[in-house]
């Protein structure tokens, strides 16, 4: 028989004919300074320590379904790699590639890397080093990423920046596809444009017969974001933030659908579930 894939690495769950599967690539502290009171955020983030900083998770997202083998955010390289990302107090798992051999699926079989926005934790992993040259990490599959994150983004200009070294190397593989609007990645996997974080900031909807399994990214980091739409970090963008989220929760409790957000921890699995007049994001 063989190995149980490693509970505290790897979580399954089956949409349909989809299968769901959350890999984690650790956790790491930090302040969310969420524009709220703070007697109020606390509240709500009870765990958080004297600094206000919380301990975040990072899942990435591996979607099987039919040919397709999907991959949403891979956040940083393999823990083996000569750079390590720039994180203070970041602790790895044993990382993507050892996830996905785990449930039988290696580098060569992704067609489909799905970028929700450019923040670097969220992309990080679409590149690596061969000897001497950058080269894309899952080498058969095309990258997607929302249009408004790479057209007009002032860090492809920048060439010591994340987005010019690892989506710009995709760029000039011919690797890298913009998109707008609602993209069908495949049947029954789409991507949908929820601005706000970023302005090309997308989530991921998986509909498979009636079951429904959305991927959001960064539009909520914690469960208190659903409670309190208009709660976002110092720089984005407020009021598409808010109808990003309401988009969204319109969509998921009128379908029951599973929600999963990238820094939730692991595995992150939930639903949002009206709760008075607003909601809540309830684990399970």
């Amino acid at each position: 028989m063989a190995d149980q894939p490693d509970a505290t690495l790897v979580a399954s769950r089956r949409f349909g004919d989809a299968t769901v599967t959350l890999i984690s690539e650790g956790t790491f502290p930090w302040r969310l300074e969420l524009q709220a009171p703070p007697a109020a955020w606390r509240r709500a983030m009870p765990e958080a320590d004297a600094s206000g900083a919380i301990i975040l998770g990072i899942n990435v997202a591996h979607i099987r379904l039919g040919d397709a083998s999907i991959l949403v955010d891979p956040g940083f390289d393999d823990p083996s790699a000569a750079s390590p990302p720039q994180f203070p107090g970041l602790v790895r798992s044993a990382g993507l590639v050892a996830g996905l051999r785990s449930i039988g699926v290696e580098p060569d079989n992704i067609t489909h890397v799905l970028i929700t926005h450019t923040h670097a934790d969220h992309y990080a992993g679409v590149t690596t080093m061969r000897g001497d040259q950058r080269v894309a990490r899952f080498p058969r599959a095309r990258y997607l990423v929302g249009r408004h994150d790479w057209e007009g983004n002032l860090d492809r200009e920048r060439s010591e920046s994340a987005l010019a070294l690892h989506l710009g190397t995709l760029d000039r593989l011919g690797l890298l596809l913009l998109v707008d609007g609602e993209h069908e990645v495949v049947p029954g996997v789409t991507m949908i444009a929820a601005p706000g974080e970023s302005p090309g900031h997308c989530i991921v909807r998986v509909e498979a017969g009636a079951e429904f399994c959305y991927i959001v990214g960064d539009l909520f980091h914690h469960a208190c974001e659903v409670a309190h739409l208009d709660w976002i970090s110092p720089g984005r963008d407020l009021h598409a933030m808010h109808a990003s989220r309401e988009r969204l929760i319109t969509e998921a409790v009128a379908r029951r659908a599973t929600v999963v957000f990238t820094h939730a921890q692991f595995p992150g699995w939930g639903r949002i579930v009206p709760d008075g007049t607003g909601y809540r994001w309830e684990r399970g």
